[in-house]
């Protein structure tokens, strides 16, 4: 089991590595936004390249951020139900919910989204729109955001049987408790340096 735990460690780490850095492509995102506006209502001139990086932007932040979101455990859960339930139950359920739902689904959506991306880069597909941009990146992060969701999974899933085993805590009640002032204080340091940076 420890072994199984130094996976999860590494997993964690590594989508939490992604989950803590791609904050900024935010930020990237609101300043090209900003920009292409300033630019089309000064010089009445705009670009799909610029508009499509946005939806890039936006759409890594979502696809690569689903692993630490479940790391996190901030995903969609029904609290007044789960509060009501034995620890033991509540990681009985994640465990049903990880290996029954969670693992089909990101193993489908890597299976059907992978040929769509190597047709992409075989082809060198370029977006329809005048200007626009290649369209293998943004194919791409279908099949790695589902990977690093279905690595958090197995991550989830170890930690889940290690508790029920009596060799590991209880990672959904250590998050649920989680701080919020330390949650604040996270954000507050990424705006601080994001100040810094447009700076």
């Amino acid at each position: 089991m420890q072994g199984l735990l130094s996976v999860s460690r590494t997993v964690d780490g590594i989508n939490t590595l992604i989950g803590r850095n791609i904050i900024w492509l935010i930020l990237a995102a609101v300043i090209i936004s900003a920009g292409n506006a300033i630019v089309r209502k000064v010089f009445n001139n705009s670009s799909n390249a610029l508009l499509e990086i946005q939806w890039y932007l936006f759409a890594a932040v979502f696809t690569l951020g689903a692993g630490y979101a479940f790391l996190k455990n901030a995903h969609v859960r029904i609290d007044f139900i789960s509060n009501h339930l034995s620890a033991r139950t509540r990681n009985w359920i994640d465990i049903v919910g990880i290996v029954v739902f969670l693992f089909p689904l990101c193993y489908m959506l890597i299976d059907l989204s992978w040929p769509t991306f190597v047709n992409a880069w075989n082809s060198g597909e370029m977006s329809q729109n005048s200007g626009g941009l290649i369209r293998w990146p943004v194919f791409l992060m279908i099949p790695a955001g589902f990977a690093l969701l279905l690595l958090q999974g197995v991550s989830e899933l170890i930690k889940r049987v290690a508790f029920l085993r009596g060799q590991g805590p209880d990672a959904i009640s250590h998050i649920e408790t989680e701080s919020t002032d330390e949650i604040g204080h996270e954000i507050e340091e990424h705006a601080a340096h994001a100040a810094e940076e447009i700076r």
